[in-house]
């Protein structure tokens, strides 16, 4: 596995993580044995960055990697996140970056890891009512208490992720980025981010999967899977989003890969200081995604993936309206 340093101050990581999310909630029916499975086959791949959050389940998905990583937790780099709030019947009551709560979170999130410090650690969501020096102040005090080693931030706008730059040392920024949601580029997100010397983590590398090409039909996602409820998912926008992954399909064909490894390589190839997270509960696509580790691409190969597929190809927002306000853009 090819590594890359997780910000100019972070650890050394796999250059692909895996996304847990998907092995508790939001996309279908959850299975402890098979999602164990695939962590500690991805240990044995040479992925060793695993990204969480207390809010996935809710806070089953720490516990399920506390389970699988009992007696190699210095195999592991663990990122998790606090600030989406969800009450005990799974609902959302918006977000949370209070002092008070911060500190609750990580103490929280600590005994469901099963461990005694967090690797990095991330406000999920901005809270556009607490400055963000007064959160990040207080997430860099769990820093000198031993608690987490490296701060993030999710879904941050430039002029925030500078602010908290400023007031403690930022080691990545998480931020959804694939070939069909590329906003980091008109924000200046990954120009700041390798300015300042922090990681830039995609999320979703995969367009939720639908970039893979195993997504023929709205019919192939659970009954309770959420992207049912997203615009790019939804009608005409999903059939028009399949016409382009019918043509990534194609190219991937004529090259002797996958679409989903083309997609990967592609965001690999975005800078040294990028680390996606594509998330899966099977063994065969874990192993898919990291072959396109080693996926060479020519700069011709990549003009005709842009060719294929071209900014701002998709169609639909990339969240309902309600989970776009939580953005900080």
């Amino acid at each position: 596995m090819k590594m890359r340093k997780l910000g100019a101050l972070g650890p050394q990581v796999s250059a692909i993580g895996l996304g847990c999310m998907g092995m508790s909630e939001f996309y279908g029916p959850a299975d402890e044995a098979a999602a164990i499975e695939v962590l500690h086959r991805a240990l044995s791949l040479g992925i060793n960055f695993f990204d969480t959050a207390d809010m996935y389940g809710p806070w089953t998905n720490e516990t399920l990697l506390g389970k699988a990583f009992a007696g190699r937790r210095q195999e592991a780099v663990i990122a998790t996140k606090f600030g989406i709030v969800r009450d005990a019947q799974g609902g959302f009551n918006g977000v949370s970056g209070r002092p008070e709560y911060v500190r609750a979170c990580c103490d929280a999130s600590l005994r469901r890891l099963n461990t005694d410090y967090i690797d990095l650690y991330y406000q999920h969501r901005v809270d556009p009512g607490v400055p963000i020096e007064d959160t990040v102040g207080t997430m860099g005090e769990l820093v000198a208490a031993g608690k987490v080693r490296f701060l993030g931030l999710s879904e941050a706008s430039v002029a925030t992720l500078r602010r908290a730059h400023r007031e403690h040392p930022i080691t990545a920024l998480q931020t959804e980025y694939s070939l069909w949601s590329r906003d980091p580029e008109d924000g200046g997100h990954l120009e700041t981010c390798r300015e300042l010397g922090i990681a830039f983590v995609p999320y979703s590398p995969l367009g939720r999967g639908f970039l893979s090409g195993a997504i023929k039909s709205i019919d192939d996602l659970a009954a309770d899977d959420f992207r049912r409820s997203t615009p790019r998912f939804s009608g005409e926008n999903f059939a028009k989003n399949l016409d382009v992954v019918r043509k990534l399909e194609e190219f991937a064909q004529r090259r002797g890969c996958t679409p989903a490894q083309l997609a990967l390589a592609w965001v690999l190839s975005r800078g040294e200081h990028l680390v996606p997270i594509p998330g899966t509960t099977r063994l065969a696509r874990l192993a898919e995604n990291v072959a396109a580790v080693d996926l060479a691409l020519s700069p011709d190969e990549f003009a005709a993936i842009e060719e294929v597929a071209p900014k701002g190809f998709a169609v639909g927002e990339r969240y309902d309206e309600r989970r776009m306000t939580m953005m900080n853009l």
